[in-house]
């Protein structure tokens, strides 16, 4: 997913869709299980490893387009003459930023000490042993933050990165032409009949597969066991919602060109009125504003008769396994996931908060009106599956939901296919 984030005309695209004395390397092993997988991180990194911290830390995240990254990188330095961070900018590509962090870390390169993940990486990260355990640094202020955002970094009962920015899916809807906002996925397409029209990200990526996903567990529906050893996705519940899915696009609630589009095709499409509904990212909302579109913004609808659910994006940072100075690091992470911090960035660049009291912020409310219903997404929140292998698993489902969608298969036949794949990709970890 390329998780998308605005600030005053600048998208940043981050899909998707983001520190006591020096330590060594790896010096013991940190190990967890989750869905049968053995993870072996590097040496757990403590509060106390934090407390006095010194030497070079080099932070390595996506491109920052706004300066806002650059900014608490200076702030931290300012404020601890001991140590110094460097911020190393990774492309904007969310794909490219993945490949030259597992470059470094399959070298066991040190040069990086902080990663900045997409969420959906952390699984995958720290089952290779490239994450040291921050069990402890989070207990120690897992209070602070919104309990979904935490549930990105936790693999087999131990938490392996910090939450740093994240996002959940909202329904824009167009204010001329609907008046009383859908409370359900139902509601919402019957309402998109005669108002012109639901919005989504249709086409075979990633995207589809958080749409699809958003309604499933609204139903009730999951993609894996508990356990995360065996595909669970062929249900009646999946059935239920690609059917569904199939029914909006035949009876014209939903528009065949949802077929290609993602975000920005989909923004476009709101804004210029070929429809009325969009479900899409926070950053649409700065974006039609500029363009003085009349319309509101809610939390996605529930499934009739189940709870509303969003499917998290976001950025974690995590400490490498290699990090020659994890305590500083920590220090950083800390800091730059600490409430000041974080309003900073939720302000200047539209990341939004994983720390639930910054949206009653006055400050955040006057620059993100729309901070409450973000909130209430985000509070429904539910990771996309944890597992090494969701590239595997996200490419199943989007790939065969789109051939059902876009050539009227059986759902049936979409769903046993994709639990299929994902089983054969859950064999290969």
């Amino acid at each position: 997913m390329r998780t998308k984030l605005a600030s005053a005309g600048a998208i940043l695209v981050c899909i998707a869709s983001l520190a006591a004395g020096c330590g060594s390397g790896s010096s013991s092993s940190s190990g967890s299980s989750s869905g049968g997988i053995t993870i072996n991180g590097g040496a757990a990194v403590t509060p106390a490893m934090a407390g006095n911290p010194s030497g070079s830390v080099t932070w390595c995240i996506g491109k920052d387009t706004t300066g806002a990254f650059s900014q608490v990188v200076s702030l931290y330095n300012q404020s601890h003459p001991n140590v110094h961070v460097k911020l190393l900018e990774l492309p904007t590509s969310a794909d490219q930023q993945r490949t030259q962090l597992v470059q470094r870390e399959q070298a066991k390169s040190s040069e990086c000490d902080v990663l900045g993940m997409d969420v959906i990486w952390t699984a995958e990260f720290a089952a290779q042993g490239w994450l040291r355990n921050v069990t402890a640094a989070i207990q120690a202020r897992k209070s602070e933050f919104i309990a979904s955002t935490l549930a990105t970094t936790n693999i087999g009962g131990k938490y392996w990165a910090v939450p740093f920015n994240t996002n959940a899916g909202l329904l824009f809807y167009n204010k001329g032409k609907i008046q009383t906002p859908p409370t359900t996925w139902q509601q919402a397409y019957q309402m998109a009949k005669t108002s012109g029209g639901i919005g989504y990200q249709g086409q075979s990526y990633e995207g589809l597969t958080v749409d699809f996903l958003e309604m499933l567990y609204s139903a009730g529906g999951s993609v894996l066991s508990p356990d995360g050893k065996k595909a669970t996705i062929d249900s009646p519940q999946a059935q239920q919602v690609l059917s569904f899915m199939q029914q909006g696009l035949k009876d014209g609630a939903a528009p065949q060109a949802n077929l290609t589009y993602m975000e920005e095709e989909s923004r476009t499409a709101f804004q210029t009125g070929k429809v009325s509904e969009l479900r899409n990212w926070p950053y649409v909302y700065a974006l039609a504003k500029q363009a003085h579109t009349n319309f509101g913004v809610e939390p996605l609808p529930a499934w009739a008769g189940g709870k509303p659910a969003s499917v998290l994006g976001g950025y974690n940072l995590g400490i490498s396994s290699y990090s020659k100075n994890p305590g500083a690091a920590l220090s950083f992470v800390d800091y730059a996931t600490a409430p000041a911090a974080q309003t900073k960035f939720f302000i200047k660049s539209s990341l939004p908060a994983v720390i639930g009291s910054i949206y009653q912020n006055p400050a955040v409310v006057k620059a993100q009106p729309f901070a409450p219903q973000l909130l209430q997404a985000v509070e429904h929140g539910i990771p996309r599956p944890v597992s090494p292998v969701y590239p595997q698993i996200s490419q199943a489902i989007y790939k065969n939901v789109y051939s059902a969608l876009s050539n009227n298969g059986s759902p049936a036949a979409a769903l046993s296919n994709a639990q299929s794949q994902i089983n054969s990709a859950l064999k290969t970890f």
